[in-house]
């Protein structure tokens, strides 16, 4: 009997599969990946060299209104290491800088000040100036032209209107953007609704190009680096992370350059083949992407892809903070998954509703796999009205798949799902 550790909220669970069954435990190499050097040697060699951009405090001197865009509290950027130096470098060319923090929400509720005191640190919340972008609010944003695939561009005022627009943030696949980072400070992050929504329109979801790990001809990668050209991103800086969310590479500099080499960082260092099995076991990589059911698409998209035809999908994912949205509660719980996406396929870009595309995805892969989720905080009956079935733990998910697929069925496990990049060969 092989006992596997699955990542679950902040500590993890205890996965136990006959070695006869256990087909192969699929993690990206970069877990294993060492850097040789402290998180903070990393960034601040990353700031001293900085792809194809002068260095930060270079471009700050004579620059007064500064502003960092930084992640809120769904993502992992190890924000109380970074933010500090990051702050640091730009004094040391402006002492005199007027410099606001700007907290990337997308769609997602207001970061706490319990929450920034958690990311950031009680000196930088007790000293600093920060702002919380709130997507519906239509007096934070204004209108800056229109993205390549017809979306109008609301951004918020704030980076609109300041001199040096920095952002900071981490490197990861991506389900649909094909990898986080860079661009994405701006779109999603300190958009409008409307902004986010119409990048996110079904039409988007269904292109075939927009999928883990592609960027190209990916149209909602290309209107999320439109509108950080557009609204003058000068600086970015960006992390990889382990399993453990220590930093163990880190990039600044351009807009796209820098990003570039994040990318094919992360792609070398997490990209392996897809093995395939009849059931397949994963998280969202714990606290905290997996506060809700919302963000845990991320990790069943990858399991997806390593899931036999009818393979069962076992989901661990604490959703200690809910369902993760009205709309997306509302949408994954309004009937069948053919009901849902045949709603979802009928609204057109422009009137796209928040959370959509989660339930989108969600459908597409429930329409041919059945999810078993695992969570301690949902009850059973919400988790069936989301057509998943409920388990509080991964062994009786895996009793469950057992009766579904037989005794010998195979197993797959991969206990992050949201750092590993499975290609099918």
């Amino acid at each position: 009997m092989k006992t596997i550790s699955i990542p679950y909220y902040t500590s993890t669970l205890d996965l136990h599969v006959d070695e006869a069954n256990l087909k192969a435990v699929v993690t990206a190499k970069m877990h294993e990946y060492k850097a040789g050097k402290t998180e903070v040697e990393l960034v601040h060699e990353a700031l001293e060299h900085p792809i194809a951009s002068p260095r930060l405090r270079d471009l700050a001197k004579g620059k007064q209104k500064v502003v960092l865009v930084t992640s809120d509290h769904t993502r992992a950027v190890p924000s109380k290491i970074t933010l500090p130096i990051l702050l640091d470098e730009i004094r040391q060319g402006n002492p005199d800088a007027d410099i606001t923090i700007l907290i990337a929400t997308g769609l997602h509720r207001p970061t706490t000040e319990e929450e920034q005191r958690r990311m950031f640190g009680d000196a930088i919340v007790d000293h600093e100036k920060i702002a919380i972008n709130n997507a519906f609010d239509p007096d934070q944003f204004v209108h800056m032209g229109v993205l390549p695939s017809g979306a109008d561009f609301n951004v918020n005022k704030l980076a609109a209107e300041c001199d040096l627009l920095v952002t900071e943030g981490f490197i990861e696949p991506h389900f649909f953007a094909g990898f986080s980072g860079g661009r994405k400070s701006i779109l999603p992050g300190i958009c409008s609704q409307e902004t986010v929504n119409e990048n996110h329109s079904y039409k988007a979801i269904s292109s075939p190009y927009a999928n883990t790990g592609v960027l190209e001809h990916n149209p909602i990668h290309e209107d999320m680096l439109a509108a950080a050209k557009m609204v003058n991103v000068q600086f970015i800086f960006n992390v990889a992370l382990d399993g453990q969310k220590k930093i163990i590479a880190a990039w600044a500099g351009d807009l796209e350059k820098a990003h570039a080499e994040g990318v094919a960082f992360i792609r070398k260092w997490s990209q392996c083949p897809s093995i395939t099995g009849d059931i397949v076991v994963t998280s969202n990589g714990g606290y905290p992407l997996d506060q809700n059911l919302y963000q845990s698409p991320k990790a069943v998209a990858t399991a997806e892809a390593c899931a036999g035809e009818d393979g069962v999908i076992i989901m661990c994912c604490s959703c200690a903070d809910g369902m993760g949205g009205t709309h997306f509660e509302k949408l994954i719980t309004m009937g069948t998954v053919d009901e849902i996406d045949g709603y979802l396929s009928k609204i057109p870009p422009k009137e796209t509703i928040p959370e959509q595309w989660c339930p989108q995805i969600y459908a597409r892969i429930l329409k041919k796999h059945p999810v078993i989720l695992v969570t301690t905080y949902l009850k059973p009956e919400e988790v069936r009205k989301a057509n998943m079935i409920p388990a509080s733990t991964p062994d009786e998910a895996l009793e469950i798949a057992y009766q579904m697929k037989g005794r010998d069925a195979s197993v797959v496990v991969i206990p992050d799902g949201v750092s590993v990049l499975a290609v099918k060969e």
